[in-house]
Protein backbone atom coordinates (compact mmCIF):
# COMPACT_ATOMS: atom_id res chain seq x y z
CA UNK A 1 0.00 0.00 0.00
CA UNK A 2 1.55 3.31 -0.92
CA UNK A 3 2.39 5.69 2.20
CA UNK A 4 0.30 8.37 1.50
CA UNK A 5 -2.71 6.58 1.14
CA UNK A 6 -2.30 5.62 4.49
CA UNK A 7 -1.66 9.19 5.39
CA UNK A 8 -4.58 10.63 3.01
CA UNK A 9 -6.95 7.86 5.26
CA UNK A 10 -5.39 8.76 8.48
CA UNK A 11 -5.85 12.58 8.37
CA UNK A 12 -9.75 11.84 7.99
CA UNK A 13 -9.59 10.69 11.93
CA UNK A 14 -10.35 13.62 13.99
CA UNK A 15 -7.96 13.69 17.19
CA UNK A 16 -7.17 15.67 19.80
CA UNK A 17 -3.77 17.33 20.45
CA UNK A 18 -1.30 17.73 22.74
CA UNK A 19 2.06 17.87 24.11
CA UNK A 20 4.14 15.40 25.38
CA UNK A 21 6.80 16.94 27.91
CA UNK A 22 9.92 15.15 29.55
CA UNK A 23 13.00 16.02 31.38
CA UNK A 24 16.43 15.47 31.03
CA UNK A 25 18.29 17.35 33.57
CA UNK A 26 17.77 20.75 33.39
CA UNK A 27 16.84 20.60 30.22
CA UNK A 28 12.75 20.25 28.96
CA UNK A 29 11.60 17.82 25.75
CA UNK A 30 8.43 17.92 23.90
CA UNK A 31 6.70 16.81 20.57
CA UNK A 32 3.29 17.85 19.60
CA UNK A 33 1.39 14.50 19.64
CA UNK A 34 -2.25 13.44 18.03
CA UNK A 35 -2.22 9.74 18.89
CA UNK A 36 -2.63 9.49 22.70
CA UNK A 37 -4.99 7.32 23.74
CA UNK A 38 -6.56 5.97 26.95
CA UNK A 39 -6.38 2.68 27.52
CA UNK A 40 -7.15 1.41 31.36
CA UNK A 41 -9.52 3.42 33.70
CA UNK A 42 -8.43 0.63 36.64
CA UNK A 43 -4.96 1.70 37.00
CA UNK A 44 -5.42 4.90 34.90
CA UNK A 45 -3.30 4.25 31.68
CA UNK A 46 -2.82 6.05 28.43
CA UNK A 47 -0.60 5.26 25.42
CA UNK A 48 1.23 7.68 23.19
CA UNK A 49 2.90 7.22 19.88
CA UNK A 50 6.82 8.82 19.87
CA UNK A 51 8.51 9.18 16.85
CA UNK A 52 11.92 6.84 17.43
CA UNK A 53 14.23 9.40 16.39
CA UNK A 54 12.81 12.21 18.71
CA UNK A 55 15.23 13.12 21.63
CA UNK A 56 11.51 13.56 23.99
CA UNK A 57 11.13 9.91 23.30
CA UNK A 58 14.55 8.77 24.24
CA UNK A 59 14.42 11.03 27.40
CA UNK A 60 11.22 9.67 28.46
CA UNK A 61 13.02 5.96 27.87
CA UNK A 62 15.27 6.92 30.08
CA UNK A 63 13.72 8.84 32.69
CA UNK A 64 10.60 6.55 32.62
CA UNK A 65 8.31 9.50 32.99
CA UNK A 66 6.31 12.16 31.11
CA UNK A 67 3.49 14.68 31.44
CA UNK A 68 0.60 15.29 28.66
CA UNK A 69 -0.40 18.93 27.78
CA UNK A 70 -4.15 18.86 26.36
CA UNK A 71 -3.71 22.18 24.14
CA UNK A 72 -6.46 24.46 23.41
CA UNK A 73 -8.00 26.11 20.02
CA UNK A 74 -5.98 29.45 21.51
CA UNK A 75 -2.91 27.09 21.27
CA UNK A 76 -2.33 26.61 18.27
CA UNK A 77 0.72 28.02 17.83
CA UNK A 78 2.22 26.04 20.88
CA UNK A 79 1.32 22.67 18.52
CA UNK A 80 2.88 24.02 15.36
CA UNK A 81 6.17 25.15 18.04
CA UNK A 82 6.75 21.61 19.15
CA UNK A 83 6.21 20.05 15.84
CA UNK A 84 9.16 21.88 14.47
CA UNK A 85 6.41 23.78 12.05
CA UNK A 86 7.01 27.38 14.08
CA UNK A 87 10.34 28.95 16.08
CA UNK A 88 11.90 25.97 18.53
CA UNK A 89 11.16 26.15 22.65
CA UNK A 90 14.26 26.89 24.04
CA UNK A 91 15.43 23.98 26.41
CA UNK A 92 14.23 25.78 29.30
CA UNK A 93 11.19 27.21 28.14
CA UNK A 94 11.77 30.36 29.05
CA UNK A 95 9.48 31.85 26.66
CA UNK A 96 6.62 29.34 27.00
CA UNK A 97 4.49 29.89 30.67
CA UNK A 98 4.53 26.55 32.05
CA UNK A 99 5.04 25.12 35.56
CA UNK A 100 6.80 21.83 36.73
CA UNK A 101 4.51 19.10 37.82
CA UNK A 102 5.06 16.88 40.97
CA UNK A 103 7.40 14.90 38.87
CA UNK A 104 9.81 17.67 37.84
CA UNK A 105 8.78 17.86 34.42
CA UNK A 106 7.11 20.76 32.52
CA UNK A 107 3.42 21.25 32.05
CA UNK A 108 2.12 24.02 29.45
CA UNK A 109 -0.18 27.17 31.73
CA UNK A 110 -4.04 27.37 29.86
CA UNK A 111 -4.45 23.59 28.59
CA UNK A 112 -7.78 22.03 28.61
CA UNK A 113 -6.83 18.95 30.94
CA UNK A 114 -2.37 17.53 32.20
CA UNK A 115 -1.41 14.26 32.88
CA UNK A 116 1.61 13.49 34.55
CA UNK A 117 2.36 9.75 33.56
CA UNK A 118 4.75 7.24 34.65
CA UNK A 119 6.30 4.86 31.55
CA UNK A 120 4.86 1.47 32.26
CA UNK A 121 5.81 -0.21 28.76
CA UNK A 122 7.19 0.36 25.71
CA UNK A 123 6.78 -1.30 22.47
CA UNK A 124 8.79 -0.43 19.01
CA UNK A 125 6.15 0.27 15.99
CA UNK A 126 7.62 0.79 12.79
CA UNK A 127 9.06 4.77 13.09
CA UNK A 128 7.44 5.08 16.51
CA UNK A 129 7.37 3.88 20.15
CA UNK A 130 4.55 3.01 21.81
CA UNK A 131 5.02 4.35 25.24
CA UNK A 132 2.20 3.60 27.68
CA UNK A 133 1.78 5.63 31.05
CA UNK A 134 -0.12 5.20 34.34
CA UNK A 135 -1.23 8.41 35.04
CA UNK A 136 -0.46 9.76 38.63
CA UNK A 137 -2.27 12.91 38.46
CA UNK A 138 -5.04 14.21 36.49
CA UNK A 139 -6.29 17.58 36.66
CA UNK A 140 -9.30 19.68 34.11
CA UNK A 141 -8.45 22.84 32.68
CA UNK A 142 -10.63 25.23 30.46
CA UNK A 143 -11.04 25.88 27.15
CA UNK A 144 -12.20 24.43 23.66
CA UNK A 145 -9.99 21.72 22.70
CA UNK A 146 -7.65 21.78 19.59
CA UNK A 147 -8.52 19.63 16.92
CA UNK A 148 -6.48 17.56 14.23
CA UNK A 149 -8.55 16.67 11.53
CA UNK A 150 -7.72 16.61 7.63
CA UNK A 151 -4.20 18.09 8.50
CA UNK A 152 -5.82 20.87 9.94
CA UNK A 153 -6.24 22.38 13.26
CA UNK A 154 -10.27 22.65 13.98
CA UNK A 155 -12.19 23.44 17.55
CA UNK A 156 -15.59 22.17 18.16
CA UNK A 157 -17.65 25.02 17.76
Amino acid sequence: MPNQAFRDAMARLPAGVVVISARSHDEYRGLTASSLVSVSLEPPMVMVGLERESATRATVLETKAFNVSVLTRAQEFIADRFAGLAPAIDPQWRTLPHRLGTNGIPLIDGCAAWLECRLEQNHQAGDHEICVGEVLAAVVGGGDPLILWDRAFWSLH
